[in-house]
């Protein structure tokens, strides 16, 4: 299984290298170092959202409410900048708030048994009002939020704004979570055999919990990022990009039945669909064929991880018959 995840993860770089090798030949100013960097810092909330999600489907669930999220800790982030409280407990209060939002979702998972793309839809759907009942629907703009507030994530540091250091920061701390924690392992256990895991002592419920916590995290430090990168605040921020991160992991090759992924893999999902993304308009491909190439990549890299599964099960079902 190893093997054939470094082998997608290779097909999946070498994919990128060519799709913005083809890109060049028409337009070569794409890729000049300034927008290779623009590119990648582009992808950056993708990419760190990605990853708080790859850990929940690992674990057999999935969030669709990350983007909500975002937008309503981004929003309190912005408000609470507008109140004049300094930015580290800005960053801070959105990380947390965020978190909170993720262990609501993991409780519910956890002590009521309910379907996470039940209990997620729900909660997608709450926050969203949450938002506007705090804001009264009005917006922050550019000229309410302070100079640091704005400039922090755009601050350059060796060459790379920092959204882009948070984020690769991000990719190395999930790294080291989901290999060399029991966390990363018991996320692996939950989601290939949650019925294996339990007698290993693994609590299944509580690995959800904080696969949740983490991904809404994560969703919290998004919404500062992406406000401030973006200079304005509304109900609608981020509406719909649930469905971009769930995207990136797919193609990435994090599996929706769970227990099979990689941090690479979806680091490599974000930054094929935030080329694709970032390219399409560039070529001049309507809005409309730019969502058809998007929905199609999407469907091959399904069929691609449901075929790799058939095939993984038929192997074990040969072995075990000659060994019969």
């Amino acid at each position: 299984m190893t093997q054939l995840a470094k082998s997608r993860e290779a097909l999946l770089a070498l994919a990128i290298v060519v799709m913005t090798g083809l890109i060049a030949l028409r337009f070569p100013d794409f890729v000049t170092p300034s927008n290779l960097v623009g590119t990648f810092n582009d992808t950056s909330p993708l990419i760190i959202l990605a990853l708080g999600e790859m850990v929940v489907i690992l674990t057999k669930s999935i969030d669709l409410s990350v983007a909500a999220n975002l937008a309503l800790c981004g929003m309190v982030a912005a408000m609470m900048n507008e109140a004049g409280l300094p930015l580290p407990l800005i960053i801070l209060a959105a990380i947390m708030l965020g978190a909170v939002v993720g262990a609501i979702n993991g409780l519910l998972v956890w002590k009521l048994d309910i379907p996470s793309i039940v209990v997620t839809l729900g909660t997608m759907t709450i926050t969203r009002g949450v938002i506007f009942l705090i804001s009264g629907g009005a917006w922050i703009n550019d000229h309410q939020m302070s100079e640091l507030f704005k400039g922090f994530p755009r601050m350059s540091l060796i060459g790379l704004p920092v959204m882009s250091w948070i984020a690769i920061a991000v990719v190395v701390l999930l790294g080291v979570i989901v290999g060399r924690t029991a966390l990363g392992r018991a996320c692996f256990a939950v989601g290939g055999n949650p019925h294996a895991a339990v007698y290993t002592g693994i609590d299944v419920g509580r690995t959800q919990f904080l696969a949740f916590t983490l991904s809404g995290a994560l969703a919290g430090l998004t919404g500062y990022l992406w406000i401030a990168r973006y200079a304005v605040a509304y109900v609608d921020i981020a509406n719909g990009f649930e469905l971009d991160v769930v995207a990136a992991c797919v193609i990435g090759g994090i599996s929706i039945a769970g227990g099979i992924g990689s941090v690479s893999g979806a680091v490599l999902g974000a930054l094929f669909f935030g080329i694709i993304k970032n390219a399409l308009p560039v070529i001049g491909i309507s809005p409309f064929w730019q969502m058809a190439i998007s929905g199609t990549a999407i469907l091959i890299a399904v069929a691609v991880n449901a075929r790799e599964g058939r095939r993984a099960g038929r192997v074990i079902l040969r072995t075990a018959e000659t060994r019969s």
